[in-house]
């Protein structure tokens, strides 16, 4: 089957290969992928920029964000038959015995083991999945809609389970890329007073579309200094949130300065630059910061009721599909600036145009 491949530690080191196609085994599902989406890890293990902390297998599968139909059930699964639509969580393999998972934060099991990172990803004809992973899609949700759970699921983890943007507040989104966007309808869906996205020059395009989909204010931060607004809006204090959606160690600082005291900063990007500077900030300003990483069977299903309902528009973040041989123009246009998401179309996805 075709896969796109990263095969070693190197700028530059991913290509589809032709791989032997994985079997179900007991207790496993087998997934035909139709539609999986490009995530910002993705580019960054195309340039080996990836977070030092996540360390992974070589050579693996990339992709961690697809929706497709069971093409085949192992040995002890109920509940499943071939043909049903669904997604996967990022989750291939946890424990299941440590106290994280027996809680149920399974999403921070220590040994835990991702798609695309230690488990070989779904950017591939074909994927392996243990029940527990799955999610039904509802009817009226395309496969491309319902590749983009993922990324709404972080952001849903971010604004609603971790933080809990209440109804009036001022959100400050640091971000413009698929987490910002997505956070940004979570904010105004939870009932954000005003909303406010940042971004660079680089995020035109996708600064234009934030206004469109509800963002109050929009700032580009190399003309503009966000301070001098925010500190206008409301009483004046700062935001009630600020969301760091951007993967940069340093958007840190500027989160602190933007956060009302008594306010909280959610930390969803990843930023391996080491810090230099103080947090006196946050010390002086009582805020919390809320590390937010992954989601749990419960947020995807949250996602995909709020995309069967229409209350989230997945299909607004998605700016172009390829064919996975095309990968390099797919990441390319996100990694410019021009979508704010790529998807890539396995076989499947390519044998019909319909969507359904």
């Amino acid at each position: 089957m075709r896969a796109l491949v990263k095969y070693a530690n190197e700028d530059g080191a991913l290509e589809v290969r032709d791989v032997a196609a994985p079997e179900a085994g007991p207790g496993e599902v087998l997934v035909r992928v139709h539609t999986v989406g490009v995530c910002g890890s993705d580019i960054h293990m195309w340039h080996d920029s990836q977070s030092k902390s996540s360390v992974g297998i070589l050579p693996v599968t990339l992709g961690h964000e697809s929706a497709g139909v069971i093409a085949a059930v192992g040995p002890d699964v109920e509940g499943w038959v071939v043909g049903d639509r669904v997604v996967c969580e990022t989750a291939a393999s946890i424990c299941g015995v440590c106290a994280l998972c027996r809680a149920g934060r399974y999403n921070l099991c220590p040994f835990r083991e991702g798609y695309g990172l230690k488990r070989d990803g779904a950017m591939a004809e074909y994927v392996v999945a243990e029940p527990r992973v799955l999610h039904r899609i509802p009817d009226g949700v395309s496969f491309a809609a319902a590749a983009m759970t993922e990324p709404y699921a972080v952001a849903y983890n971010a604004l609603i389970e971790r933080v809990g943007v209440k109804p009036g507040a001022l959100v400050v989104i640091q971000g413009a890329g698929a987490i910002g966007i997505n956070a940004l309808q979570l904010a105004v869906l939870a009932g954000a007073g005003t909303t406010v996205v940042l971004g660079t020059s680089v995020d035109a395009h996708r600064l234009a579309r934030a206004s469109e989909l509800g963002a109050d204010h929009v700032v580009d931060i190399t003309s503009e200094d966000p301070a001098e607004l925010i500190g206008r809006l409301h009483d004046g204090l700062g935001a009630d949130v600020v969301v760091d959606a951007t993967g940069v160690s340093a958007a840190l600082q500027q989160s602190m300065q933007l956060v009302r005291p008594g306010g909280e900063i959610a930390k969803v990007g990843w930023g391996p630059q080491p810090l230099g500077f103080t947090l006196d900030p946050l010390v002086k300003k009582a805020a919390t910061l809320y590390g937010c990483y992954s989601h749990t069977w419960s947020t995807w299903e949250a996602v995909l009721r709020l995309f069967a309902a229409g209350r989230l528009h997945p299909e607004s973040i998605i700016g172009g599909a390829y064919p996975v041989e095309e990968w390099e123009t797919a990441f390319g246009a996100m990694q410019r600036g021009e979508h704010i998401k790529s998807v890539l179309r396995m076989p499947f996805g390519l044998e019909s145009e319909a969507d359904r």
